[in-house]
């Protein structure tokens, strides 16, 4: 909660950039982060400053090229996060969190109450999310149309 007693534990101003990670943050990530695999190179990158990266790429929308110097390159970034959403590391990050904001909240971990509307039950009928391709309408070229012609006839 925001009170004037604990107003300080949320107070990001010492951090490099306000997405990265206190010191209690990363305690309880740190944990969730896969160790190297044994035999190859060992990991040049701490994982808190992959970890740091990704939240920035994140809470700031930038584009990969974008990403400042300071921060792990864009290809190491990138190979983390596609490592972590494939074997799951990202979705564990997200539901401890998840789990701890509601125990923090007094709530139950598990939400007992779930909210459906009739936009979600329509979408769902129809079989789930569509692909772009799905969804544009095909453009008819001007060529088979019997109305254009590319040469004019003389009579």
């Amino acid at each position: 909660m925001w009170t004037v007693a604990n107003r300080h534990r949320y107070d990001r101003r010492k951090l490099r950039y306000p997405s990265d990670l206190t010191d209690d943050e990363w305690r309880f990530v740190a944990p969730l982060i896969p160790k190297a695999k044994p035999g190859g190179n060992r990991r040049h990158v701490e994982d808190r400053e992959i970890v740091n990266g990704l939240m920035y790429l994140l809470s700031t929308g930038c584009q990969w090229r974008a990403t400042p110097k300071d921060l792990p390159p864009r290809s190491t970034l990138y190979r983390y996060f596609d490592d972590w959403s494939y074997d799951g590391t990202l979705e564990r990050i997200h539901h401890a969190l998840y789990q701890e904001c509601r125990e923090a909240a007094g709530r139950e971990v598990s939400p007992t109450v779930a909210i459906i509307d009739s936009q979600s039950v329509k979408s769902a009928e129809k079989g789930g999310p569509r692909t772009r391709r799905d969804t544009m309408q095909a453009k008819r070229s001007r060529a088979r149309s019997g109305t254009f012609s590319s040469t004019h006839s003389a009579f």
